[in-house]
């Protein structure tokens, strides 16, 4: 019943009036339009600084800065991640090339294949700091309508999805992810295994405009077992950038300098 309730949501209301056939489903689609709203249109660069807090008391820090470039064949994003702090991790670079995740350590100039899942910071994991379309890594389902409190604690009609993963090499198995109704915000989003047990919780906050529209630019991550293990991640510095394609190659990160050629 929940989700019949819900056909009748029309692409153009979700700012998708021209969506392809694979976006027919009105939960993909409001999906997808999620997507459009966390990640900007084409080539990007974005500094990312993470905080971990344990029981209110700041634990540790890094900053990075994130190079995206959507892949031509899979509508997905490719990443290249240039750590620049703390000093003992600075020139480090992380790259996604489709499925593969490899992480690179100028010192000893050796590249070696990585998981998404594994922990950067805190809460934080190798793929939460990277540009992601969920749409083309999960199977969306609508389970119902909920109100949620936004960071301004307004009270807002939301959408709740139910996401499945599709692949065995995406972060997460399961995501319950609210969106808002009235503007396809990403509100709230809850992190679970295949069994769904709870990892960890994400609100989306702190809305402003960056590259042509208001997007979240603090994730607040909360640990599924201690709510006093927080870590935020904080988007700023947004800029439009010609990520050329040999970057995102594993054999030129011992040559990558961050300088556009």
């Amino acid at each position: 019943m929940q989700r019949r309730a819900f056909c009748g949501l029309s692409l153009a209301a979700l700012g998708l009036a021209a969506a392809p056939p694979a976006l027919a489903d009105p939960a993909l689609a409001l999906l997808a339009a999620a997507d459009g709203v966390r990640n900007p249109p084409g080539s990007f660069s974005v500094v990312v600084n993470l905080a971990e807090f344990k029981a209110g008391a700041l634990a540790a820090t890094t900053s990075m800065t994130v190079l995206a470039r959507p892949s031509s064949d899979s509508g997905q994003f490719n990443n290249l991640v240039r750590f620049n702090t703390p000093a003992r991790d600075a020139g480090k670079l992380l790259l996604r090339n489709g499925s593969d995740l490899w992480f690179f350590d100028p010192a000893s100039r050796a590249s070696v294949r990585i998981s998404p899942r594994a922990r950067l910071l805190g809460q934080a994991s190798n793929g939460d700091v990277l540009s992601t379309n969920l749409a083309r890594d999960y199977k969306a389902e609508i389970v119902g309508r909920e109100t949620v409190a936004d960071d301004k604690n307004t009270a807002r009609a939301s959408v709740r999805l139910r996401l499945v993963a599709e692949r065995a090499d995406v972060p997460y198995a399961e995501v319950d992810y609210w969106i808002d109704e009235a503007n396809t915000r990403p509100l709230k989003a809850q992190f679970l295994t295949a069994e769904r047990r709870l990892l960890k919780t994400a609100f989306f906050r702190r809305y402003e405009m960056q590259l042509g529209r208001e997007r979240p630019t603090e994730t607040v991550i909360v640990d599924g077992l201690d709510p006093q293990w927080i870590t935020v991640m904080r988007s700023s510095e947004y800029r439009l950038r010609d990520v050329p394609q040999a970057w995102m190659q594993r054999d030129y990160l011992p040559r990558f300098t961050g300088q556009d050629e």
